[in-house]
C-alpha cells in the first residue's frame, strides 16, 4: 500500500485565532535568542559569520497575530492524511502544515506529542504559534510567521508511484518560495519528507530552517543524538534578570552530563533550556527520544540539514506552568527534538542568487535495548541507538530516497487541496517568476494584494491606499514607492519600507510628509503618528513619543466616533484603538502621567477593558497613582493575558511592585521592604512565567 492522501476533519477544543492587529510591526521586539560573542569563544568560523548574518531589525512585513483569546470551544479544522499499511500522519494544511499525529499501526504507538487542544500563545515570531506534532520553522530565528497560516496544498505523484502531498508558500520575512513534499513509501514504517527552498533573485538571501518535533517528555524520557559535545546558549553572572539558558553568550558543554545532570533526560533539568550538539562532519544525521522501555521516535536525514538540538522545559515552577498554558489541565508535557541546516538556530545561512537549498528528512519508530539506551556509557548508549536505525533505515537508503525525490520536486500539483495566500501570485506578477512544482496562481490575488496590484500596473497606489493593511518593504516594492506620486498612504507605507531597511531618519521624514499630505484627515493621521511615536521611543525621546502616542490614539478615537457601529471599516478602527493603547498607556506611564493613561482608557469599550491585557495596565496605572490595595485587588481577582509573550516577566514585576508598595505604606521601598514584600506576598502560580531560577 503507498501513500494515499485523503481529507478528514479534526475536531478539537480550539481557541480562535482572531483578527490581526492592525498596527505595522515596527519593533523587533525581545530577542531571546540574542546572545555576545566574547573573543575567546572559539567557535568555528563559520558559526560565528553565521550568527551576525542579516539579523532582522522588525518582523515587516508580517503582521502581528495577537487577536486571540483563551476560550475554547469545539472547532472543526481541515486536516489531510498520508496513510499506508505501517503509518498514518495527519496534517493540518491550514495551521502552517503542521503534523498534527504520526500513529504507527503495528505497535499501536502515537509517536509524537500531539496536543489536545488549539490554544494559539505568543512564540511565534509574530504571535500566534501551538505546541505539538512536527512544524516547519522558516525565515529568521523563531517560530515562523506561517504558524497558524494557511498553506498552499495538493496531490502530487510521489516517486514510488502512490501519492505525495506538496504543501508550499511564499515566506514573507526573506521574500523566498518554500516547499515540504511529504509521503510514505509502500510498507515503509517512515514518513518521508522532502524540503526545497529556492532563491529566486538577483542577490544573495539569509536562510532558515529547523524542523521541529514535540515528542513526550516522561520521567524515562532520554534524547540522543551522535555527539559528545553540544553548543549551550547560556547567560553571563552581572546580566540582570536574563533567563538561564536563553541568552547572551555561547559555551560548549559535555554530553550526557553538564552542571552536575544529566541533561539528555529533559526533566533532570530544572530550567527551560536548548542544546545544540555538535555532530561531527561525517555523523549520520538523526536524533531520537525513547522512553524508559527503549521505544520512540526517530528523525534522520541527508547531510544537508546538518543541525540537531533539544528543547526542554524543565521540572521548575516555570516550565510545568508554561506546559499547562499551552494545552489543558492533566495533559502529560514534550520537549522537542529539532533539526536545521546550521549548527545553532541563532545562524541564517547564505544562499546565493538562483541557488537553491534541497534535502529529505525521515520520521518512524525506532525500537532499541532499553538497558543500553538507559545506561551510563553514552557512546554505547547511542552507538546502539545508531545501530537499530542503519537495520530500520540504512543511510544509504535515505541518500536514495532522495535522489529519487528530486525530479519529482519539479512536478505540477495534480489536485489542488487547500489555498494559502496571495503574496506569492503577486511576487510572480512583480517579477515574473518560474517555479516548477510550486504555481503560485493569479486567482489567489486577493483583497490584500489589490492596492499592490495596481501600483505595480499603474506606478500609484490607490488613494485610499491599504492603509490601515499590510505592508510591502521589500527594496523592490521600496523601489516603486518611491517611484510613485506622492501622498499620504504612499509616503506611509514608503517610510515602513524606509524603517525595515534601517534607514530611520528618512522613514521619519517620509511619515512627516504622510502626515502633512492627511490635512487633518482623522483616517490618514492616527499611523503616521504612532510610527512617529515608535521613532521617537526608539530614539530615547520617552517624553516626545508619550505625546506622540496620546496624539495617535486621540485622532483614532475620534475617527471611530465618526464611524457606523457596523461595517468592515468600524470594525477595523475598533481594533486600532485597544492596540494603540496597549503602546500608549506604558509610554505615559514611564514618563509619570498616569492620570493621562487613566484618561485613555476611559476612552475604552467594556469589553476591551475586560480583557486581561487592559486588567494589568489598570493595575499599573493604579499603583502609579498611589493606589497600590487597588492594584493588587485586580491581581486578587485574577485575569489572563493570552499572548503572554515567552520570557516575558512583567506579572511577577508587577506583582512584586505592588507588593513593596504596600508593605512600604507612605515610606521607601529599600532592601528590607523588598526583601519583607517577597516574604509576605509569594507569586501565586497563575503568575508564575520566569524563564529562569528565581
Amino acid at each position: 500500500m503507498a501513500t494515499s492522501v485523503r481529507r478528514t476533519t479534526l475536531t478539537l477544543p480550539a481557541a480562535p485565532i482572531g483578527p490581526d492587529n492592525p498596527l505595522p510591526a515596527l519593533r523587533a521586539g525581545r530577542d531571546l535568542h540574542r546572545i555576545e560573542i566574547p573573543r575567546n569563544a572559539q567557535l568555528p568560523a563559520d558559526m560565528a559569520c553565521q550568527i551576525g548574518y542579516r539579523q532582522l531589525r522588525s518582523v515587516l512585513p508580517a503582521r502581528l497575530r495577537d487577536g486571540y483569546g483563551r476560550e475554547r470551544r469545539p472547532t472543526d479544522l481541515d486536516a489531510l492524511v498520508l496513510e499506508n499499511d505501517r503509518l498514518r500522519a495527519t496534517v493540518l494544511p491550514g495551521l502552517g502544515g503542521r503534523v498534527y499525529s504520526l500513529y504507527h499501526k503495528p505497535t499501536d504507538r502515537e509517536l509524537l506529542y500531539r496536543n489536545p487542544v488549539f490554544q494559539p500563545a505568543a512564540f511565534a515570531l509574530n504571535g500566534a504559534w501551538f505546541s505539538g506534532g512536527i512544524e516547519w520553522n522558516i525565515g529568521a530565528t523563531g517560530h515562523t510567521t506561517l504558524a497558524c497560516a494557511p498553506l498552499h496544498a495538493a496531490r502530487v505523484p510521489a516517486p514510488d508511484g502512490g501519492e505525495m502531498l506538496r504543501l508550499w508558500e511564499w515566506e514573507p520575512l526573506r521574500d523566498l518560495p518554500f516547499q515540504v513534499d511529504l509521503w510514505l513509501p509502500e510498507g515503509s514504517d517512515f514518513l518521508h519528507v522532502g524540503v526545497r527552498i529556492r532563491n529566486p533573485h538577483h542577490h544573495t538571501a539569509p536562510v532558515y530552517w529547523w524542523s521541529n518535533t514535540a515528542v513526550p517528555e516522561g520521567a524515562g524520557t532520554r534524547v540522543l543524538a551522535p555527539a559528545d559535545e553540544a553548543w549551550f546558549p547560556h547567560s553571563l553572572k552581572g546580566m540582570g534578570g536574563a533567563p538561564i539558558g536563553y541568552e547572551r553568550t555561547l559555551r560548549r558543554v559535555p554530553v550526557p552530563d553538564c552542571d552536575g545532570a544529566d541533561r539528555t533526560y529533559p526533566l533532570r533539568s530544572a530550567s527551560p533550556a536548548d542544546y545544540f550538539y555538535d555532530v561531527p562532519e561525517a555523523a549520520r544525521r538523526w536524533i531520537a527520544s525513547l522512553d524508559d522501555e527503549g521505544r520512540g521516535l526517530v528523525q534522520t536525514s541527508t547531510d544537508t540539514l546538518r543541525g540537531r538540538k533539544l528543547f526542554l522545559w524543565g521540572a521548575g515552577r516555570a516550565g510545568r506552568r508554561w506546559q499547562e498554558w499551552l494545552t489543558e489541565p492533566g495533559t502529560g508535557g514534550y520537549a522537542e527534538i529539532q533539526a536545521g541546516v546550521a549548527r545553532t538556530q541563532l545562524e541564517h545561512v547564505p544562499l546565493e542568487a538562483g541557488g537553491e537549498l534541497a534535502w529529505l528528512e525521515a520520521y518512524g519508530p525506532l525500537a532499541a535495548d532499553a538497558a543500553t539506551v538507559h545506561g551510563d556509557d553514552w557512546r554505547a548508549a547511542r552507538g546502539e541507538v545508531a545501530d537499530r536505525l542503519e537495520a530500520a533505515l540504512p543511510r544509504a537508503d535515505i541518500d536514495a530516497a532522495y535522489a529519487a525525490w528530486r525530479p519529482y520536486a519539479d512536478q505540477e500539483p495534480k489536485e489542488s487541496l487547500t489555498t494559502g495566500s496571495g503574496w506569492g501570485a503577486l511576487e510572480v506578477a512583480r517579477a515574473g517568476l518560474d517555479l516548477p512544482g510550486t504555481p503560485f496562481d493569479a486567482a489567489t490575488l486577493g483583497p490584500a494584494q489589490r492596492p499592490w496590484l495596481t501600483l505595480l500596473k499603474t506606478g500609484d497606489l490607490p488613494p485610499e491606499g491599504p492603509l490601515p493593511g499590510p505592508a510591502l518593504v521589500a527594496p523592490a516594492w521600496r523601489d516603486l514607492l518611491e517611484s510613485a506620486l506622492p501622498g499620504p498612504a504612499t509616503d506611509y507605507h514608503l517610510g515602513l519600507a524606509q524603517w525595515h531597511a534601517g534607514d530611520r531618519a528618512q522613514a521619519v521624514r517620509s511619515w512627516e510628509r504622510a502626515l502633512a499630505a492627511g490635512g487633518g484627515r482623522l483616517s490618514l493621521d492616527a499611523l503616521p503618528l504612532y510610527c512617529l511615536a515608535v521613532a521617537e521611543s526608539e530614539a530615547g525621546e520617552a517624553v516626545r513619543a508619550a505625546e506622540r502616542y496620546a496624539e495617535a490614539f486621540g485622532c483614532a478615537a475620534r475617527f471611530a466616533g465618526t464611524l457606523a457601529s457596523e461595517g468592515a471599516s468600524a470594525r477595523t478602527w475598533r481594533s486600532v484603538l485597544p492596540a494603540l493603547a496597549r503602546e500608549a498607556v506604558p509610554a505615559l506611564l514611564a514618563v509619570g502621567r498616569a492620570d493621562e493613561a487613566c484618561d485613555l482608557l476611559a476612552h475604552l469599550r467594556q469589553e476591551d477593558l475586560a480583557d486581561g491585557r487592559f486588567r494589568l495596565l489598570t493595575a499599573q496605572v493604579l499603583l502609579a497613582q498611589g493606589e497600590p490595595a487597588a492594584a493588587r485587588a485586580i491581581f486578587d481577582a485574577g485575569f489572563e493575558i493570552a499572548d503572554l509573550r515567552e520570557g516575558d516577566e512583567t506579572l511577577s514585576d508587577t506583582w512584586y511592585t505592588i507588593a513593596e508598595h504596600l508593605v512600604a505604606g507612605s515610606g521607601p521601598v529599600t532592601e528590607a521592604v523588598r526583601a519583607q514584600a517577597r516574604a509576605d506576598h509569594p507569586l501565586p502560580q497563575r503568575y508564575e512565567f520566569r524563564m529562569r531560577p528565581v
